[in-house]
């Protein structure tokens, strides 16, 4: 299967500019490397009615393009049960009841890194998991045989990041993000992924987790976000930035395509345009400060 990157969204609300910027970023580094760009969408959780749609759309008016259809998380259920049952044949799933509260309040196992699940349920017995499982249906975690595991990204260089007894499938029978973006990306051939550097601590289990199943890690590059004037995470309560508010201030789509491109040291009036220059080496390694337009 020819290598692949991706561009992956929720379908939870408009994309804003940290966002774009981000689909903008996924797209110079699979181009570039003469990779296919593909579309999913991840809509296992926070779907929104017409979402999809509208994310689309601002993606094409920036003038990305990808190959293919698009691909729905939530029609790949079977992909994913398929790499639960995988590794529970090999002893490496187990039930878990705990709430998230009885989470937050469980003393930490004994030389387990900071934020790790505490292994609760992990030894239940059999009459144990009978009794619980008469007042709460399980979440699935993966028994780990490590709590850490170091991971190499292409911006960030060496990264070592916790590894517990993550969930696979939650209580509500929800495929949980880190085992569906795993089985996704290696059911897609995507052995790029670019994404925001927030998901970065998320990185070391979806690899470790990859190995389990036998899946090739892919080469990483977490980009810096977008932020406020205030230094944090840019969203959409921080007024007009999105591609339809942005319009309503009198600033078209290939205007906030120029503004991203020049935020990434890219001069270029397209997408097309900015590929001839872009270079991983040279991108700004500091998040980019998104400065309110006012009206024209």
């Amino acid at each position: 299967m020819t290598s692949a990157g991706r561009f992956a969204p929720s379908p939870s609300g408009d994309l804003h500019v940290g966002n774009l910027r981000t689909a903008v970023l996924a797209w110079l580094f699979a181009r570039s490397t003469g990779r296919r760009f593909l579309m999913r969408v991840e809509d296992l959780d926070r779907a929104r009615a017409g979402s999809e749609a509208t994310q689309l759309r601002d993606l094409a008016a920036l003038g990305l393009d990808w190959d293919g259809g698009i691909v729905r998380q939530t029609d790949r259920s079977g992909l994913y049960e398929n790499a639960i049952q995988q590794l529970a044949a090999s002893g490496l799933t187990y039930e878990c009841f705990c709430t998230r509260r009885e989470i937050q309040e469980a003393p930490s196992a004994p030389h387990a890194p900071l934020g790790a699940y505490p292994g609760t349920c992990r030894e239940l017995s059999r009459a144990d998991r009978a009794v619980k499982s008469a007042s709460r249906p399980a979440a699935i975690r993966l028994r780990a045989a490590v709590q850490s595991v170091t991971v190499q990204d292409g911006l960030r260089g060496t990264y070592r990041g916790v590894v517990d007894d993550f969930v696979l499938r939650r209580n509500d029978g929800v495929t949980a993000y880190n085992l569906a973006v795993v089985v996704d990306d290696d059911a897609q051939g995507i052995d790029q992924v670019v994404r925001g550097d927030d998901l970065l601590p998320s990185t070391p289990r979806q690899a470790y987790l990859g190995s389990l199943l036998g899946i090739p890690t892919p080469e990483y590059f977490h980009v810096p976000l977008v932020l406020n004037a205030a230094g944090a995470r840019l969203a959409k309560r921080d007024g007009a930035v999105t591609l339809t508010d942005l319009a309503a201030l009198g600033m078209p789509a290939e205007t906030v395509r120029e503004l991203i491109l020049a935020s990434l040291g890219l001069a270029a009036p397209s997408l097309a345009g900015a590929l001839a220059d872009f270079h991983p080496a040279r991108l700004p390694r500091e998040p980019w400060i998104w400065q309110q337009p006012t009206g024209q």
